[in-house]
């Protein structure tokens, strides 16, 4: 019998959650074949098998397991059963036809979907009886599927037809949702947290994408987005603000001379937050080809320990949601948290005109231990400048300056 033991999976790290088993009880399972999902307080991995062989299962689904604790046992000696065959290996992917956006696509015989929401519920599987159409007609549109993704189970009290219903649901919370509670509130207990608003106005940064965004795609393979333009003002200006880039350890100042920029992306089994090393040193196309690979690898579970660790200051995007205006909360042991909100146009105030404008609210909240109020102001002032001109984002000043020295 070979032992499966519940890996050590990150430093102070000391038990996981079996979520799920993917093979069976008394299954024969191949070689580094998939067997289980386990989740720890930070992220979500898989446990592969050791040596083929049948599998007999130890530990249950939603157990709390120890690292080391044997999670299942697989008999080497066992004969392979008659008419299994090894896992087929992974096919590349075929490329996909060009198709009408406008068409429809019937996904059965009563259930209409738009060609891409038709493609995202074959490729994630999604039950259509968990997804609110928005289409005329009763069509099922794009984001109509990505909420049902990002939004499992949501549904109206009414929609199973019981009236004054009465009834209560208990689940056991998960060891990501256990820790993002922990680190929740020891944030609000253990920091001294204000924040300082700003907005900003997204016109340039809009224009460029508008007018380089098929060439960026094309020549780098990756959708221009706003997060590069956000991480790489706000790398500019923590290394002209090195407090907001610290933080407290003990009675010591931990100053970090580069910017490990943590992104928040929100999943269906919580909050996480993986890190973009180097940000300072990263391309635009760097960024937003480490953004899509982080934010994939947290809605897929798939992100590692080290993915997760060290980060020295945090972006979250509450606009994608629909924020106007919020507080965001500090991911210790940070010392600052940059959050940014819905694009709207309003009326502004320019050279004595009355102009509409896209503009976006800035929020940072930092901790007053080690972050005064000049320098958080400061700091917020100076990534809105360098949003509103994006040609300083190329060197950090002006370029007139630049060449008269000045």
């Amino acid at each position: 019998m070979i032992e499966i033991k519940v890996p050590t999976v990150g430093e102070s790290i000391n038990e996981v959650t079996l979520l799920k088993w993917t093979k069976k009880d008394g299954e024969w399972v191949e070689r580094d074949e998939v067997i289980a999902e386990l989740e720890s307080e930070k992220a979500t991995f898989e446990v592969n098998a050791e040596k083929a062989g049948i599998l007999t299962t130890i530990g249950k689904e939603g157990d709390t397991l120890n690292i080391g604790d044997v999670l299942a046992n697989i008999d080497e000696t066992a004969a392979k059963p008659e008419g299994v065959t090894a896992p087929a290996p992974a096919l590349a992917p075929t490329p996909a036809a060009p198709v009408n956006q406008a068409a429809v696509t019937v996904v059965s015989n009563d259930i209409k979907a738009s060609p891409v929401a038709s493609a995202i519920i074959a490729d994630k599987k999604v039950d259509t009886k968990s997804i609110t159409p928005s289409g005329t007609g009763g069509k099922i549109m794009k984001q109509d599927v990505l909420d049902a993704l990002n939004n499992p189970g949501k549904k109206s009290f009414a929609a199973d037809g019981a009236l004054f219903s009465r009834n209560v649901r208990q689940e056991k919370m998960s060891a990501l949702r256990r820790t993002i509670s922990r680190r929740l509130v020891e944030s609000k207990n253990t920091t001294a947290m204000l924040t300082t608003f700003n907005e900003v106005d997204m016109t340039q940064i809009m224009e460029i994408r508008k007018q380089y965004k098929d060439k960026f795609k094309e020549g780098h393979g990756v959708n221009l987005g706003f997060m590069s333009f956000f991480a790489k003002a706000c790398a500019i200006a923590l290394g002209e603000w090195p407090s907001v880039n610290a933080y407290i350890d003990g009675d010591q100042i931990i100053y970090h001379d580069y910017a490990d920029i943590s992104i928040a992306v929100s999943t269906p089994r919580g909050l996480t937050v993986p890190v973009m090393r180097n940000v300072e040193s990263l391309s635009m196309a760097d960024i937003e080809r480490k953004v899509v690979e982080l934010a994939g690898k947290a809605r897929d579970s798939k992100l590692t320990a080290e993915e997760l660790q060290g980060g020295t200051f945090t972006i979250t995007n509450g606009g994608v949601f629909g924020s106007l205006m919020s507080t965001p909360i500090i991911n210790i042991p940070q010392s600052a948290i940059l959050g940014m909100h819905k694009i709207q146009e309003r009326p502004m105030a320019i050279n004595g005109q009355v102009v509409v404008r896209p503009m976006m609210y800035l929020a940072l909240s930092y901790d007053h231990r080690i972050i005064d109020g000049r320098e958080s102001v400061s700091f917020l002032v100076r990534v809105k400048d360098l949003l509103e001109n994006p040609a300083l984002l190329l060197m950090g000043k002006d370029p007139v300056k630049a060449l008269l020295e000045l």
